[in-house]
């Protein structure tokens, strides 16, 4: 086992993964940027050492400095977290060239499933159902588009093969309006992503998004823990999240999750993993793979018992699955949801830095907060606004939305904004309460609370 990891992150992935090291008897060092001096994991921190200024490029995406810190602290592997360089393959690459061990899957996996185009296909060999949608990019003939739009079927949705977080995708209901749509997405991927290649898929009209979590060793083992459901989203970013996902049976979810532990075991994959479908009448159709963990990792967490940060540094180093699909089956029990704490506006959702002059949150049984923040911190304005995340659990949804009912109702946040009033009127919100609403739920809900 490691006896020092370099944590590449901020927040509260930060702070959680330091507390798995802990745990584990493991020295954490933690990299912050100057913005995140007085950060709670940095108080905490065995060693701490500062990459540069706030904004991210100077800090957090700066490969050289994070190298550097891990080699002046003598740290033996690096955990990026989520967000960041955590998909990064050049930057995985980087860190094992430089004798470190990287807290994730290899490069090479992390290119496949990077690209959406080479993913797609990579699942469909694998036997994954995916999106009808095109073989791959798509051509610069404007008349093959046409063709390729029209054997699919309108309305399709034209996305970026190396895009993500819900960026670099339009959809498009007219075949007018087909080719400037595929110009625009193309500009658009070339400046955000680096990478101009786009492909298109039928759009599907009112599904949900569901996630399948899997954990690889080195040694072939695979498992899945169960699925979550994800589908309450603002502009593409993830609002609540919850597990198990209402009303899907569970002879589909254990026919997904083999095939996805199936292609994890085709493509080599190590370490944590999330497949995201979109569910519809009935049938997964696969969008994506994110190679890190998740946000929303502890809903699993809260059903199944396992550790899952835990489990990806005893992989990392080389240990083997301490579990296997039954026992994951047989201690599979209850359901948990996750409110994402935000530093916005609850209404106009503009984000709201500043100093945090009062912090309370809640307690009692089945409620984990995991938070960095903490009395008079200073909340900075150059990173994402979640703040925390807000877990309840129990032996039922409905012991679930009476404890996240009564946990919202508990949290004191006072100097900044959150958004906590918009989750305490969707946990009274009739058809979230009955479970399985669509991707396109939360949006129409918010168009109609603007017009009321």
């Amino acid at each position: 086992m490691f006896k020092k990891i370099l944590v590449a992150n901020r927040g509260e992935i930060a702070l959680r993964i330091q507390r798995a090291c802990r745990e584990m008897g493991i020295k954490a060092v933690m990299v912050y940027s100057e913005a995140d001096r007085e950060a709670k994991y940095v108080k905490l921190a065995d060693e701490a050492v500062c990459i540069g200024p706030g904004p991210s490029p100077l800090s957090y995406l700066n490969m050289p400095a994070i190298i550097s810190a891990a080699e002046v602290t003598d740290a033996e592997a690096i955990h990026p977290g989520y967000g960041f360089l955590s998909e990064n393959a050049d930057f995985a690459e980087r860190v094992e060239q430089s004798g470190f061990a990287f807290i994730g899957p290899t490069a090479d996996s992390i290119r496949i499933m990077g690209d959406k185009v080479s993913a797609k296909q990579a699942m469909i060999k694998a036997g994954v159902p995916c999106v009808p949608g095109s073989d791959g990019e798509l051509p610069e003939d404007p008349a093959q588009i046409r063709r390729i739009a029209k054997a699919i079927g309108y309305p399709v949705i034209i996305k970026a093969a190396g895009g993500g977080g819900g960026r670099g995708m339009r959809v498009v209901h007219t075949e007018a309006a087909l080719v400037n749509a595929v110009q625009m997405t193309k500009a658009e991927a070339g400046a955000a992503f680096g990478n101009p290649a786009v492909y298109m898929e039928k759009y599907l009209q009112n599904p949900r998004h569901i996630e399948i979590q899997v954990l690889c060793d080195q040694h072939k083992n695979a498992v899945y823990l169960g699925e979550r459901d994800c589908s309450m989203q603002r502009r593409h970013q993830k609002v609540i999240e919850e597990a198990p996902a209402p009303g899907i049976p569970r002879r589909l979810i254990e026919k997904i999750g083999e095939r996805c532990v199936a292609a994890c075991k085709k493509i080599g994959y190590r370490g944590a993993g999330t497949f995201e479908f979109l569910y519809e009448n009935g049938e997964f159709y696969f969008i994506e793979m994110n190679t890190r963990v998740q946000v929303e990792h502890p809903v699993t967490e809260s059903i199944t018992g396992v550790d899952i940060v835990r489990t990806q540094i005893m992989v990392a180093a080389g240990d083997k699955l301490p579990f296997t699909q039954r026992q994951i089956n047989t201690q599979m029990r209850g359901h948990a949801i996750e409110c994402r704490i935000n530093a916005e506006d609850p209404y106009n959702f503009m984000p709201s830095p500043g100093r945090v002059t009062m912090w309370h949150m809640p307690g009692g049984p089945g409620v984990r907060v995991d938070s960095h923040v903490y009395n008079n911190y200073f909340v900075p304005p150059n990173y994402d606004s979640m703040i925390g995340k807000l877990i309840v659990y129990g032996d039922t949804r409905e012991q679930a939305l009476a404890r996240m009912r009564t946990a919202l109702s508990e949290v004191v946040v006072e100097g900044i904004k959150t958004n906590v009033p918009l989750h305490q009127d969707l946990m009274v919100d009739a058809k979230f309460m009955e479970g399985g609403t669509n991707i396109h739920y939360l949006e129409q809900w918010l168009e109609h609370r603007k017009k009321r």
